[in-house]
């Protein structure tokens, strides 16, 4: 009887030590798990206002959060020479990623660096047969814009055989080739797509 009166006392005793402290008692362990994300960088649903009932489903990245987020987009790409098919997928996708984001992807905080009047054009005669002639050179546009363009491209018909981006810009430079890797999609702020010259032995 002594103990539990002398627990019953101590009870109280505590719960005014906590109160004192700021601390409010609790008789169970808590267990509030990770902190929200405050940028959800994700669609709750279908994006009607960027679908279409007829065309080709393709991915572009749009920036979330400081990062790149692939978001599904349908194209119409017309029909011409074989030549020519690259340079219409390719400008399909600058269009899709210069085009400002639809009400969906504003509220999940998804936004472009990609200017709206970039086009793009097939290889010059000294270029390789897969370069695309941006009309903004690359090395002029964003960190971010870069990013965008290049990890678009990367998983597209725009690509080279090999996965990687052979861009170039309107005046004599050569062209490069740019890969998208995974530090360029998480850190496209600070991390430039690696890129080499097309005209380097």
């Amino acid at each position: 009887m002594a103990r539990a009166a002398r627990l019953a006392l101590a009870v109280p005793l505590v719960a005014v030590v906590l109160g004192g402290c700021g601390i409010r008692a609790t008789e169970v362990p808590t267990d509030f798990g990770p902190a929200p994300s405050r940028v959800p960088c994700a669609l709750t649903g279908p994006d009607v206002g960027k679908q279409s009932s007829r065309g080709i489903l393709v991915q572009v990245f749009l920036v979330c959060s400081s990062q790149l987020a692939p978001v599904d987009r349908t194209v119409r790409i017309g029909t011409g020479p074989a030549g020519t098919d690259r340079v219409r997928a390719a400008q399909a996708l600058l269009d899709e990623l210069a085009g400002s984001p639809s009400a969906a992807e504003t509220q999940a905080n998804y936004t472009t660096a990609v200017p709206q009047d970039l086009t793009v054009a097939g290889p010059r005669p000294d270029d390789p047969g897969d370069a695309l002639r941006l009309s903004t050179a690359p090395s002029e546009l964003s960190s971010y814009a870069l990013a965008q363009v290049v990890c678009t491209f990367s998983d597209s018909e725009a690509a080279s055989d090999d996965g990687t981006v052979t861009l170039g810009g309107p005046g004599t430079d050569a062209a490069r080739r740019y890969e998208c890797t995974e530090a360029v999609r998480t850190r496209p702020g600070t991390e430039t797509p690696p890129a080499t010259r097309t005209d380097e032995a």
